[in-house]
């Protein structure tokens, strides 16, 4: 396909507030990284519209969805996740025109996960659990403590750009499913799916107020007053460490329950052992998924690689095959595997780091750059599969998170030395293991400094 189109169904998105979708005077552009073009425009929240949204949220959470019994609210859900598939096909174009991603991802991952979010933390909620134990007391009688599950309240939900469907989904379901009420606002790079998802809610029956849309940036925009406003309960994000650290100082006042999920620069260790046929090329295919999946683009990617001395050449030079071998090209074509990065302003920041790593010394193994297609393409925001060797634990691209398709490799001779380089970082996201000795998996995975290893 040399040609990449996508016509949106409107001309503009609209907020979705109190059961309506309301328009405003201040609109930004929503840009395709494919090629540049402005695939439409989307009105941007004020402070006045963000107040009524959590209003909104607070009504319906003293009315209908506070009293709706808990098989009716999930039965709700499920059909929230019934309307998503039946307009699948318009979700995945929306997905792939805000963030190029591939016709593959969109369809196998993106779009089926977000609608089975709702599925099952639907089915989840009606099983939870809560405490019960006996005290004794002086008085001889005892008394029964038994805790009661009920929602925080308004949630304000603010999701990202890389996955922006199943991220937005993955915070909305088990809020809702809880009883919840939500505010929501999705990334300004990538307003459709959740535009989408307001109109499914919308036919889908959920009541005015359950669910409330708000399109804009951070600060002074509705990020900023939706997590600065005294009737949230709770706020959830899922975004750039710094971003979580200014939502976190603006929710003291209010101390608001929070739940971050923020940056990471992940660590993969590769051990000797894996040095046989099967084994190895298991683990060049898992970390290349790791390194290069959506264009680099997840907070579980690993940027960070360490690699057995005897292993180290052959491992390097094999996930440089697996790198040269990534299709980049037009998300609808069937054999792309790797679009773009999300915008023109994150390829910069990515080159940027390119370019400082070369500047220091470091081995340019593969890529380093950005494609030149000679066709509308370099308008887009596309960067090469890129792998370095060379440099020290202190260079700035081992420090910080890049977030895109990129990662450095480090020989290392002993297990300690490797665990010491792994959990030096501000970060403590993810890491993972590759052995064949289960002890070691059990011993190295158990000192790594991290929330989820592999």
């Amino acid at each position: 396909m040399n040609e990449y189109h996508y016509t949106p169904c409107r001309f503009h998105f609209k907020n979705y507030v109190a059961g309506e979708f309301t328009a405003s005077d201040k609109l930004f552009e929503n840009i395709n990284p494919v090629d540049g073009s402005i695939i439409n425009h989307v009105a941007e929240a004020d402070s006045a519209l963000v107040d009524k949204a959590v209003k909104s949220a607070h009504a319906a959470l003293q009315g209908p969805w506070g009293k709706m019994t808990m098989d009716k609210r999930c039965a709700l859900l499920h059909k929230v996740a019934d309307g998503i598939e039946s307009r699948f096909d318009e979700f995945v174009a929306a997905e792939m025109a805000d963030t190029g991603k591939s016709l593959f991802q969109a369809r196998t991952i993106d779009i089926p996960r977000g609608a089975a979010n709702f599925r099952i933390f639907a089915d989840m909620v009606k099983s939870q659990s809560s405490d019960c134990f006996h005290t004794d007391t002086p008085d001889g009688k005892g008394a029964l403590n038994y805790a009661v599950n009920k929602p925080l309240g308004v949630v304000a939900v603010i999701a990202p750009w890389n996955l922006p469907l199943l991220l937005m989904t993955w915070k909305l379901a088990p809020a809702m499913a809880a009883g919840n009420t939500i505010v929501a606002k999705p990334s300004e790079e990538t307003p459709a799916t959740a535009t989408l998802l307001a109109e499914v809610m919308h036919a889908a029956g959920i009541p005015a107020g359950v669910f409330n849309l708000v399109h804009g940036f951070g600060h002074q925009s509705a990020g900023e007053f939706l997590t600065t406003h005294p009737g949230v309960d709770a706020v959830t994000f899922t975004g750039e460490s710094s971003t979580g650290s200014a939502i976190m100082k603006a929710s003291t006042d209010g101390v608001k329950a929070l739940s971050f999920e923020l940056g990471g620069k992940n660590a993969g260790i590769i051990f000797d052992d894996c040095d046989c046929d099967c084994d190895f090329d298991e683990a060049v295919a898992g970390t290349a998924r790791s390194v290069f999946t959506n264009g680099g683009q997840v907070c579980l990617c690993t940027e960070r690689l360490y690699v057995q001395r005897s292993i180290f050449d052959k491992f390097v030079a094999a996930l440089k095959d697996k790198a040269e071998a990534i299709k980049i090209g037009w998300p609808l074509d069937e054999d792309t595997d790797m679009g773009p990065v999300i915008s023109q302003k994150h390829r910069d920041k990515v080159l940027s780091y390119f370019d400082s790593t070369k500047a220091d010394g470091a081995t340019v193994v593969t890529g380093g750059g950005y494609p030149v297609f000679n066709d509308q393409r370099d308008n887009g925001a596309f960067v090469q599969p890129t792998i370095f060797t060379g440099l020290s634990e202190d260079s700035k691209i081992v420090k910080e998170e890049v977030f895109g398709p990129v990662c450095h490799i480090t020989p290392f001779d002993h297990e300690d030395e490797a665990i010491t380089m792994a959990n030096d970082s501000k970060y403590g996201l993810a890491a993972t293991v590759w052995t064949t000795n289960l002890q070691r998996a059990h011993r190295v995975s158990q000192q790594m400094e991290v929330g989820i290893c592999g």
